[in-house]
């Protein structure tokens, strides 16, 4: 099991590490592939969703089973923020929304993340997950997990 673990971490380190900026929704425009990640129980706050800008060569990809996430092609970006908007929204402890464009190191916008923050009170702070991007060629590995304090109160 060790190794096992070794080995994950090795891999999940490799690639370049993407940015996150804070982002308007009136950035969002274009088509998009939209990645409607969690919401799998009633009390999944491990939840997410990603825009990912169509029409470059690149494309994310969870580091999950494809159990754990939902891909829709070719929306709109009206409506791949409104479908994003919906899906982070349904858990009782949710607050509001933050959406931040995710760059590489040159500054090129590669896709949105829009994420849910929950009311501090429910889980100790709103912003509950770590959530980094790593291109790997031709793909964004995506890599999503509860802060570490927030994972004991999730049992």
């Amino acid at each position: 099991m060790l190794i096992s673990i070794l080995i994950i971490s090795k891999n999940l380190g490799r690639g370049k590490l993407l940015k996150t900026v804070p982002a308007e929704i009136a950035d969002i425009a274009g088509t998009f592939t939209l990645i409607l990640y969690g919401a799998e129980h009633s009390n999944d706050i491990e939840t997410v969703a990603i825009l990912d800008k169509e029409g470059d060569r690149y494309t994310f990809e969870p580091f999950a089973p494809e159990f754990k996430y939902i891909v829709k092609k070719g929306l709109p970006a009206k409506e791949a923020f409104e479908e994003a908007s919906e899906f982070i929204s349904w858990h009782n402890s949710f607050h509001r929304s933050q959406l931040r464009g995710i760059i590489d190191e040159n500054g090129k916008l590669m896709g949105y993340e829009l994420r849910p923050l929950y009311f501090p009170l429910a889980f100790g702070t709103g912003d509950i997950m770590d959530i980094d991007y790593r291109m790997r060629a031709d793909k964004i590995a995506v890599i999503i997990r509860l802060k570490p304090f927030v994972q004991p109160m999730q049992l």
